[in-house]
């Protein structure tokens, strides 16, 4: 098995990942290091918690060591990224990896004062990473100059595109010289990434350590179907019963992420929520508070998680089906993670049968249904073959849904340009959901589809 000292890193980056407990590259960090540090264009492809960070962070350290610092208001290579939860983490990964190199490096996102940013700026920095709206404003200020850029990586492609970044993202790349190496990082490559991919990057190495769209053999998965009026009350009895310390929560909306960690906190479940509308120090805390076991729950919409990096996670639950499929390996790709078991649960209402339809012929299987014993759905959810055509529901304008817990509807693309920076709720639908019978924890399983 190829080991990192194999690779032909710089010894003091070679130093630092050894330093940090680590000496055998996972599958995409052992082809991706090479061809970057081959000089030449990279699309890579690979699932959540492969190591793809350190996959682009190492060769990018190796080949910027080597040159000149970066002069005042210059950056020599920008990291675009989604969230700034993700943002980050890729700035502790250059901080890790880098501290035995002369290079400086920092990140930018809302939420945050754009003072103290712009003065790291100004006196140059190796590195930059950057959630796309706040840095196309310091650009547009004159506080950032890009004509000596040398390496643009774009993190999570896909989910800037799914957040409608994509105009701002032009926008940067029409600032930026034609000569530079560009790196394409993802979970996976859509139409739509590979037409951006067109226009940006030239004859690419590419690359793919797993099949496209496809989950890990480490995570469990399986479906509970209840009443989406009685989805908190479920997901509150499987927290008690099983025992779970420490789980991850998608909701699909911002309000619902609210209502559902107030109901676990009345319910002496400690919880919190994590999305877009909460301030950066709330979001720090609250993640902070997850890793350390202080709270058991963590409450996520799709845009805050994209930044949640937890080893060995052990459950991940689904109290809303995502509306893109492809977000549903996203989100249970949090656990899992570098050869860990995982599970990733989904509590699915008859209402949201075509969503199911749709997640189960992306990843070329049905999921396993686990009814919960005191949670039988008053409206069975309805079997259905692997792609069948399954009509979608009328959308209502009005509120509706149950009378207790949390739950909803999101458009996707609503909020603030960096989906980050606080404001207003964007163009959620609320829809209430939760509450019903509180019977028993134990589990019956129907079979495996």
């Amino acid at each position: 098995m190829e080991k990192f000292d194999t690779l032909g890193l710089d010894p003091l980056i070679l130093k630092a990942v050894i330093d940090a407990g680590y000496d055998t590259p996972t599958p995409i960090q052992a082809q991706a290091i090479p061809a970057v540090m081959a000089g030449g264009d990279v699309m890579a492809a690979a699932q959540t918690g492969t190591g793809k960070t350190a996959g682009f962070t190492l060769p990018l350290l190796h080949r910027l060591a080597s040159g000149k610092p970066a002069r005042n208001r210059e950056a020599r290579a920008l990291v675009l990224t989604p969230p700034r939860e993700l943002a980050a983490q890729v700035a502790e990964s250059v901080a890790t990896y880098g501290k035995h190199l002369q290079l400086t490096s920092t990140v930018v996102f809302g939420g945050v004062g754009a003072n103290p940013q712009i003065n790291k700026i100004r006196r140059g920095v190796d590195i930059l990473i950057a959630t796309p709206g706040r840095l196309l404003d310091l650009y547009q200020q004159g506080a950032i100059d890009f004509k000596r850029l040398e390496v643009l990586i774009l993190d999570e492609a896909d989910r800037m595109l799914d957040m409608g970044f994509i105009h701002d993202i032009k926008k940067i790349i029409a600032a930026l010289p034609r000569k530079r190496q560009n790196l394409m990082f993802s979970a996976t490559f859509s139409k739509d990434i590979r037409q951006l991919a067109k226009g940006l990057i030239n004859d690419p190495t590419e690359i793919s350590v797993s099949p496209r769209n496809t989950t890990a053999e480490t995570v469990t998965q399986w479906i509970c179907p209840v009443n989406k009026t009685d989805k908190a009350y479920a997901l509150a009895d499987l927290i008690e019963g099983e025992n779970w310390r420490q789980v991850l929560v998608f909701s699909r909306t911002k309000h619902g992420a609210n209502k559902l960690a107030t109901f676990l906190e009345k319910k002496g479940i400690g919880a919190a929520p994590i999305h877009g509308n909460k301030s950066q120090n709330a979001r720090t805390r609250a993640l902070a508070d997850f890793k350390a076991g202080k709270i058991r729950v963590l409450v996520a919409t799709d845009i805050a998680a994209r930044g949640i990096d937890i080893d060995q996670l052990p459950q991940v639950v689904n109290f809303d089906l995502p509306e893109v499929p492809e977000d549903y390996i996203h989100r249970i790709g949090r656990t899992g993670r570098a050869g860990s078991s995982g599970q990733a649960i989904s509590l699915v209402a008859a209402e949201e049968l075509h969503l199911l339809v749709d997640i189960e012929k992306l990843i070329g299987r049905l999921i396993e249904r686990r009814v919960l014993a005191g949670h039988e759905p008053g409206i069975p959810l309805p079997e259905a073959a692997l792609g069948a055509r399954v009509p979608r529901p009328k959308v209502s304008r009005g509120g509706g849904g149950g009378r207790r817990g949390g739950g909803g509807g999101q458009n996707r693309r609503s909020g603030s340009r960096d989906g980050n920076r606080g404001g207003g709720s964007g163009g959620e639908n609320r829809r209430p959901s939760g509450g019903g019978s509180r019977r028993g924890t134990n589990t019956r399983r129907s079979g495996s589809r």
